[in-house]
């Protein structure tokens, strides 16, 4: 677990777990130094070093493809973090395509693939980067509207969002973009919260606050079938929540929907020397 002295920060090991489910298997101390500061920046940080150290097992094969991660309650356990650090780090391993989530079930490490990285052009760096602070806002906006929505939506809300999904999908099995379905979707979750002014703002932003609308390079992603199948799992993660009426769940899955959606546009910002936005 992450354990605190005046010297630093330790990840300190733990017993071997069964296999299929390996956790810390070494000790690893930063650099004396004061500790860090309370707040966001060390959470921050705890969550680069979870994905580093699951990273670094992915890449050793000490996890290998279809082998399921610890579960939540495990990390938090193991490494001493909160519930929200442990979310920030998979959500970054799922938007690196390490792994995925199936609800229920848990999170299982993927077959690696060749890069299925977006490339930028040059040219659109900085239409990526307003993007990038549109998804931001749709992060804090979004996350709560999921919350809401789970609560407080109606049957016929649930179709609505039902028959987005459907919208999606088959609009991705003929090569189409799903951009009017996929806002459709998001619409309506910001409706079902009750509150007008969250569909307001949905609404006033428009299909622009879908990143694919914006930039070449998604829309010519040579990889795209395989980004948008990834953001309907995404999709269905969000609606199960919603369905069951699970508040808490509905909020992670939005959050880990658009944060993968994030961090996928930062990584190629930093291909072609972008610069990512704040956070």
């Amino acid at each position: 677990m992450l354990s605190y002295n005046n010297g630093g920060i330790i990840i300190a090991t733990m017993e071997a777990r069964p296999a299929g489910n390996p956790l810390v298997t070494e000790t690893v101390a930063a650099p004396a130094g004061p500790v860090a500061p309370t707040g966001r920046p060390r959470a921050r940080g705890l969550a680069h070093a979870l994905v580093e150290d699951f990273g670094r097992k992915i890449r050793d094969q000490a996890l290998r493809p279809g082998d399921r991660l610890p579960t939540e309650a495990e990390i938090v356990q193991a490494y001493g973090v909160s519930r929200t650090v442990v979310r920030e780090a998979l959500s970054k391993l799922q938007a690196a395509g390490l792994v995925e989530t199936h609800h229920g079930i848990g999170t299982f490490v993927l077959q690696p693939k060749a890069s299925s990285m977006f490339r930028l052009d040059p040219s659109e760096l900085a239409t990526s980067i307003d993007v990038l602070a549109v998804l931001e806002l749709r992060i804090s906006l979004e996350t709560e509207s999921a919350g809401l929505a789970a609560v407080r939506r109606t049957d016929a809300q649930l179709k609505v969002m039902r028959d987005a999904l459907d919208s999606f999908e088959s609009s991705i099995a003929v090569a189409g973009d799903g951009v009017g379905a996929d806002f459709k979707f998001h619409l309506e979750i910001a409706k079902s919260t009750g509150n007008p002014y969250f569909a307001d703002i949905m609404e006033h932003i428009g299909t622009a606050l879908i990143p694919r609308t914006r930039l070449n390079a998604l829309r010519n992603f040579e990889r795209r079938a395989d980004y948008l199948s990834r953001v309907n799992r995404e999709h269905e993660e969000i609606y199960a929540a919603i369905a069951r009426k699970d508040a808490e769940s509905a909020r992670a899955a939005m959050r880990i929907h658009l944060t993968n959606s994030r961090e996928r546009l930062r990584q190629a910002q930093q291909a072609v020397g972008g610069t990512p936005g704040a956070e």
